[in-house]
This record gives C-alpha cells, sequence and structure tokens, in this order.
C-alpha cells in the first residue's frame, strides 16, 4: 500500500473539523465550497472569454508536474 502525506492545508482541515461533526457544520461546509466552486467557474469563464485560458494552457498545464513549483 502507498503512503500519502497531507500537506499543510489538509492537516489545517482535519484539525479544525475536529471541533464541530454535527450534521448542520457538514451542510454549512457544503454550501460553502459549493459557493466556492461557483465562484471559481465564473473566474475561469472570464479568463476563458479574455483569451487568457484556452485549450492549448490548459493542456500544458496538464503535462507539468505541479508539485515541484
Amino acid at each position: 500500500m502507498e503512503t500519502t502525506t497531507l500537506n499543510r492545508t489538509q492537516v489545517h482541515l482535519l484539525q479544525m473539523f475536529q471541533v464541530d461533526s454535527s450534521q448542520e457544520g457538514l451542510d454549512e461546509l457544503k454550501a460553502l465550497l459549493y459557493s466556492y466552486s461557483k465562484k471559481m467557474d465564473t473566474c475561469l469563464n472570464e479568463l476563458w472569454d479574455a483569451g487568457i485560458l484556452d485549450q492549448k494552457k490548459l493542456d500544458e498545464l496538464n503535462n507539468m508536474d505541479l508539485h515541484k513549483l
């Protein structure tokens, strides 16, 4: 089995969620993440419409090893 190391953000999120394990907390988090994803979609669409982001750029990003950045 392969071992995975968590990054600082992942560890922080796990520590945060130790405090509230309620269904209400989970529902609030889901709503927040959904809202954030919609905001990111809007931003990406604006970049695409402005010609800053295109399929060529996406292909370049797909082939990059982002762990080395």
